[in-house]
């Protein structure tokens, strides 16, 4: 019997506009994992908003966090892979931060825990983004002078967010940066454009990989609905974008289902079941 691993991407794709998981959502996913369905997510989130926000789900398989730098299994409370930037490429990154004069968040995973350092929160989006982790998630933030003090081999992430044409010359930038690759695309909630940087080794795709080799998955179907999944697509077998999803994701689907304000996700699965 194939064995079917079915991943889905939480921000506009599981994940209500609210965002939430809705009622319907748990009870169709909970009721197939009983049933023996292997479920997990790709998501840009972190542990700190990822893991509360699915909270409702039985997740039974490792989930991949922050665009594939990490895989973390909900069950045990422990990461089982990161990938770390190299700190060469790490300096650079922030160098080029600099000559653009744009400042970012910078993350660390030391001793099994992920922490997050800024030097200076320059804008309006950014003192959200920092204030809503800090008190919602409990995400650990720590200020510091130069972030480059700190930028060692357990960095795995920058991030910044902001107008597309003041990230887009910086994101050609990173490009060149060997050792490091990045996410580019429109948040879905506030209108402004994320910037995210992790090393060249994370990627969903990468994370799809590592399960199926890990636990012997012969078939993946995913879900998504932004830009930052056609990496999710590259490594599935089946890929299936909601209804709501960009242009390019949909193009590069083979199913089109139900919009996230639809619970299009579970719909389709509790249909796929019977």
């Amino acid at each position: 019997m194939k064995k079917t691993l079915y991943v889905s991407d939480l921000d506009g794709t599981l994940l209500s506009p609210e965002p939430a998981i809705t009622e319907r959502t748990a009870d169709i996913i909970n009721s197939l994992t009983a049933k023996g369905m292997n479920f997990t997510f790709a998501t840009a989130r972190s542990i700190y908003s990822a893991i509360p926000i699915t909270s409702k789900l039985d997740i039974n398989v490792p989930c991949i966090l922050m665009n594939g730098v990490s895989i973390y299994d909900i069950a045990a409370e422990s990461y089982i892979k990161n990938e770390f930037i190299p700190t060469d490429a790490s300096a650079e990154v922030l160098r080029a931060f600099e000559r653009h004069g744009i400042r970012c968040f910078m993350y660390r995973i030391d001793s099994g825990t992920l922490t997050c350092y800024y030097s200076e929160l320059t804008t309006k989006v950014m003192r959200s983004f920092a204030e809503v982790r800090k008190h919602e998630y409990k995400k650990p933030f720590v200020q510091v002078p130069r972030l480059a003090d700190c930028a060692d081999c357990h960095t795995v992430y920058f991030t910044t967010t902001g107008p597309h044409d003041e990230l887009y010359p910086l994101k050609c930038e990173i490009e060149q940066i060997s050792g490091v690759s990045h996410a580019f695309y429109l948040d879905v909630y506030n209108g402004e454009w994320y910037l995210e940087v992790f090393s060249s080794q994370a990627s969903k795709s990468n994370g799809i990989r590592a399960l199926r080799e890990r636990y012997g998955f012969d078939e993946v179907v995913a879900f998504g609905d932004n830009l930052n999944d056609l990496s999710l697509f590259e490594a599935a077998d089946v890929r299936i974008a909601v209804g709501n999803a960009k242009e390019e994701l949909i193009a590069a689907a083979d199913i089109i289902i139900g919009t996230n304000a639809d619970n299009g996700v579970a719909e389709w699965l509790a249909s796929a079941f019977i």
